[in-house]
């Protein structure tokens, strides 16, 4: 036991030197480490933007395609052969030319054989007249003589019942000759319906040829489509919006519109339509807009990307999405102090976001904000300031 004492004395004081010697180290590093001895807190490096007061805007690019304004299946009343089209491909045709005429031989037959009915039905009513003409003065003529009694009243019965019947046929005759005028003037329609019309109701009075059916000596049915006339200008664009960004939108909103054929131009246009209604499968509405094209560049079929402004803010602070940071489950940004080069911390609510920049608003938000180099600071830091800040660009409109 002597003989071990001085070992176990000679372990403690080794196990005491070492805790003073960490003391002593942790101590030197509190002191010193990376803030020098008697210097104060250390002052970080960070760069800065300047809080621009200025407009803003949110802007959403759909995908979307383009159609017509109006269209028209333009097709014929009557079948038959086609003779001639007069019309091709991307012609300009008015509200009413005569776009493709069918052969009129047959129809020409059955409106000779509708005026033959109607001579005959014509002289079977004169046929009508002069006989009801002969029985009504017979009628005359047996009513004197049963006036004088020389007639008895049988035989002034069978006059009067022989005018009765020619009053009837006579009226037979009048409803013939009049179905014949019908069936004339029907046949006479036919007849120029084998002259097929561009028509329409609405929109311009003239449109272009999309598309051609048929060709001559095609044999074509009644109500068959012949040609697709449409309206390209204006012209109209459909795309669909999810319900995020549906309340954003209104008829007569701005848009602009761009296509792969046009690289670099933009075409101004303004919603039309907007649908009441979402599809099931996509839970996307409908929306139309309108753009004028007088130059007919956009051409319907083409793949289009609009972009429409949903939002915009007036003179209102605008910061680098960088300069947001988040202490203690709140968002904001670090003020500039330029007296103390100190930061002060300022919570805010993030607005409209734009390319890199966003629209904040919160309690004198004003000056320079850090853009980079927040991760280690906290309200009333130090900081070190570059001596040339690359400020944002001081155009206000974003």
């Amino acid at each position: 036991m002597k003989g071990c004492l001085p070992k176990s004395l000679f372990l403690l004081f080794c196990v005491l030197l070492l805790g003073v010697a960490w003391t002593l180290y942790q101590h030197a590093q509190e002191e010193g480490g990376g803030e020098g001895r008697g210097e104060g807190p250390r002052a970080y490096p960070v760069e800065t933007a300047e809080v621009v007061i200025g407009t803003i805007e949110e802007k959403r690019s759909f995908s979307g395609t383009l159609e017509p304004s109006a269209e028209t299946a333009v097709a014929s009343r009557v079948g038959g052969r086609v003779s001639r089209v007069i019309v091709q491909l991307a012609d300009t045709v008015s509200r009413g030319d005569i776009v493709v005429e069918l052969d009129p031989a047959e129809v020409q037959q059955a409106v000779a054989r509708a005026e033959a009915n109607l001579a005959v039905a014509q002289a079977r009513r004169r046929e009508a007249e002069n006989r009801l003409a002969i029985a009504s003065r017979e009628l005359e003529r047996a009513r004197q003589l049963a006036d004088r009694g020389i007639s008895s009243p049988a035989d002034l019965d069978n006059v009067q019942a022989e005018h009765l019947v020619r009053s009837s046929a006579l009226e037979v005759a009048k409803a013939e000759v009049s179905s014949a005028v019908a069936a004339l003037e029907s046949a006479r329609i036919r007849l120029e319906d084998t002259r097929v019309r561009a028509l329409w109701e609405e929109g311009d009075a003239d449109r272009l040829v999309a598309r051609r059916m048929v060709e001559e000596g095609d044999i074509v049915s009644a109500n068959e489509p012949l040609l697709r006339v449409v309206e390209i200008d204006p012209v109209r664009a459909v795309f669909f919006v999810p319900e995020r960004d549906y309340s954003l939108l209104q008829n007569g909103q701005a848009v602009e519109l761009t296509t792969d054929a046009w690289p670099g131009t933009r075409f101004p246009a303004k919603i039309h339509r907007i649908a009441p209604v979402f599809q099931e499968q996509s839970r996307q509405a409908r929306v139309e807009i309108r753009a004028e094209n007088a130059e007919a560049r956009l051409k319907p079929g083409m793949f289009l990307r609009a972009t429409v402004t949903l939002q915009r803010r007036e003179n209102t602070p605008i910061v680098p999405e960088s300069a947001l940071t988040r202490r203690n489950n709140t968002q904001g940004v670090f003020l500039i102090d330029e007296k103390t080069r100190t930061v002060r911390w300022r919570e805010v609510t993030p607005g409209i976001r734009n390319a890199g920049r966003v629209e904040v608003s919160g309690d004198e938000i004003r000056g320079r904000v850090v853009s980079l180099g927040q991760q280690l600071l906290e309200d009333g830091s130090p900081v070190l300031l570059p001596e040339t800040d690359e400020s944002s660009d001081p155009d206000t409109d974003t």
